[in-house]
């Protein structure tokens, strides 16, 4: 089926998302301010391209459910779909592919995008210009796809970035930094998806992680008998005190990553 992927709201997002991770993995920080304001304007969770945005990733990323509960949730996103206005949306796209063209560049288009073959789906199914025929057949594959039961140990495709770039992103933090912990790469998956979702999910991410460094730390400096050491530990446990009243930045970044580093060092006394 012919697609427009230009007035695929879920694409838009994704390209964008694929310009922002390459401009943090280039240091681009410029292109990175552009793209996180274009994302914030167009994208923010009450404007017509977050609600529509919104409903695409209840259909892309729920997983490993019953097949009924599968079909209730496709149901209930085309209701809520059909309630949004479609000249409203088709203006607002526009404008993001106006500024998109405009302040990127053309080659954002051009973008490899992993999940492409279901955000077609998607679009197709919202559409009131796909054939019936079409439509239940598209309907069917989203429905057996957030009802196919995962094998243990099944690993989840990144959600706003294809594997390859974050392979790319976490190569080049290895080569500067060395291996990566297993939290360190959740945090920097995190990271580089808060600009699309506002942070929500880094946020909640942060508030367990922040917690966990700051216990150990906490418990380490009153058991280190070195007074050096433990006051380095503690002015540590202090900066971290302090993200909770401040937006998180790259500077930011890069201590928790260190912090972490430095946690596993001391749990394994090296």
């Amino acid at each position: 089926m012919k697609h427009n992927k230009k007035r695929n709201t879920a694409f838009i997002y994704e390209t964008l998302s694929k310009e922002l991770t390459k401009s943090i993995i280039n240091k681009e920080e410029q292109k990175k301010i552009l793209i996180v304001s274009i994302i914030k304007e167009h994208f923010g969770k009450n404007s017509i391209l977050g609600k529509e945005l919104s409903l695409y990733k209840a259909l892309l990323e729920t997983e490993n459910i019953q097949e009924v509960v599968a079909e209730r949730l496709l149901q209930e996103a085309k209701g809520a779909h059909s309630r949004l206005d479609k000249d409203k949306i088709f203006e607002a796209q526009s404008q993001v592919i106006a500024a998109i063209n405009k302040s990127v560049g053309q080659h954002t288009w051009s973008n490899f995008i992993t999940n492409f073959k279901s955000l077609a789906s998607i679009n197709a199914i919202f559409s009131n210009k796909t054939s019936v025929k079409k439509k239940i057949l598209f309907e069917q594959a989203v429905v057996n796809k957030m009802s196919a039961r995962k094998e243990p140990g099944t690993i989840d495709e990144l959600k706003t970035i294809d594997n390859l770039t974050y392979r790319t992103f976490i190569k080049n933090f290895n080569d500067k930094y060395g291996d990566l912990l297993q939290e360190q790469k959740d945090l920097l998956n995190r990271y580089i998806t808060s600009f699309a979702d506002d942070g929500f999910e880094l946020r909640l991410y942060l508030n367990e992680e922040l917690a966990r460094l700051k216990d150990y730390l906490k418990t380490s400096s009153t058991t280190i008998l070195e007074p050096t050491l433990s006051k380095k530990i503690n002015e540590v446990t202090e900066y971290l005190e302090g993200f909770r009243k401040r937006e998180f930045t790259d500077i930011d970044l890069n201590k928790v990553l260190k912090t972490q580093e430095l946690v596993q060092e001391l749990s394994s006394n090296d």
